[in-house]
């Protein structure tokens, strides 16, 4: 009888599940994140997509964690590093993790027997433990509270949203939706990418027995804020329908009259506007419904 798919990797076979993680100049953080994800029992493959980095990552990896491989890109690419690295990796399932977030023991095994199980799940969106206190994260309630409620060919909630640091996707759902959007870059990406899965008919849901821990920096990096709201205009106008996409926009101009922060991720999202707009392609309607569903729940 063959083993199961996790006690592969004990006979030199190559496991179902695999870690890409995407960095940029935090190397410290990532040796923390990386000690935390070779101590797992399930001992899944480890990539390190770094994003051009300057501070010496590539060659801290390779001193202290040769068993661990590094895809170098060239420049920075955002949050696209995740794509490059979903390619590289070829496992069939692959779990996010950021330079400061891993996966608690346990977790990967629970998602392989769940995507095994439930051959529509694209994406599991984990419960997320924040810093040494292990509090929940504001998001694992929003989720567990989704209006989707469940399927039943799917375990969990349903949701459309997701954080990309603790999520595992199914490597063909991934691909076939085409992975984290070129337009975006970084901040906020999660919802288009749960949109263009859901649009595929692959499932994306919230299963809080996958646990992912997250210790972010205490100060945020900058300009982050700023990209969130840039992203999440140009989301709506890269799937939603136009007369929604417009209001987020008069919405977004209201406040740039009085916040800097506003008027940075509205000059932002205008220059980028002609590529989504090129980019363009409407939710069908089943997942248009679903999604105007969670707006009024977080309105």
């Amino acid at each position: 009888m063959d083993p199961h798919p996790l006690e592969r990797e004990d006979r030199g076979e190559r496991g179902p599940v695999g870690v890409v993680i995407a960095t940029r100049n935090r190397a410290d953080r990532l040796a923390v994140t990386l000690r935390h994800l070779l101590a797992l029992p399930e001992r899944p493959e480890i990539l390190v997509a770094d994003n051009a980095s300057t501070d010496g990552t590539r060659a801290m990896v390779a001193r202290e964690f040769p068993q661990v491989r590094v895809l170098a890109l060239p420049f920075n690419r955002g949050a696209l590093a995740r794509n490059h690295g979903a390619r590289a990796l070829r496992t069939p399932y692959v779990a996010f993790s950021d330079d400061d977030s891993w996966w608690a023991p346990g977790a990967l095994s629970t998602a392989v027997r769940l995507f095994e199980e439930y051959p529509r799940l694209g994406l599991i969106a984990a419960r997320t433990l924040v810093g040494p206190d292990e509090e929940d994260d504001p998001l694992n309630a929003v989720l567990a509270a989704s209006p989707l409620g469940p399927a039943s060919d799917l375990p969990g909630i349903q949701v459309l949203g997701f954080l990309a640091c603790a999520s595992v996707v199914r490597r063909g759902a991934y691909l076939d939706a085409g992975g984290f959007h070129p337009v975006l870059f970084f901040g906020g990406e999660e919802t288009l990418l749960a949109y263009d899965l859901a649009a595929r008919g692959w499932g994306v849901t919230h299963c809080p027995d996958v646990v992912a821990h997250h210790h972010p920096a205490p100060v945020p990096r900058a300009g982050r804020p700023a990209a969130q709201r840039r992203n999440a205009l140009l989301t709506a106008w890269l799937r939603r329908p136009v007369p929604y996409a417009l209001a987020r926009t008069r919405d977004l101009v209201a406040e740039a009259l009085h916040d800097r922060t506003a008027r940075r991720a509205l000059r932002e999202a205008l220059a980028r506007l002609p590529a989504a707009l090129r980019a363009r392609r409407p939710l069908p309607p089943h997942v248009e419904r679903a999604a105007r569903l969670l707006d009024g729940a977080h309105a």
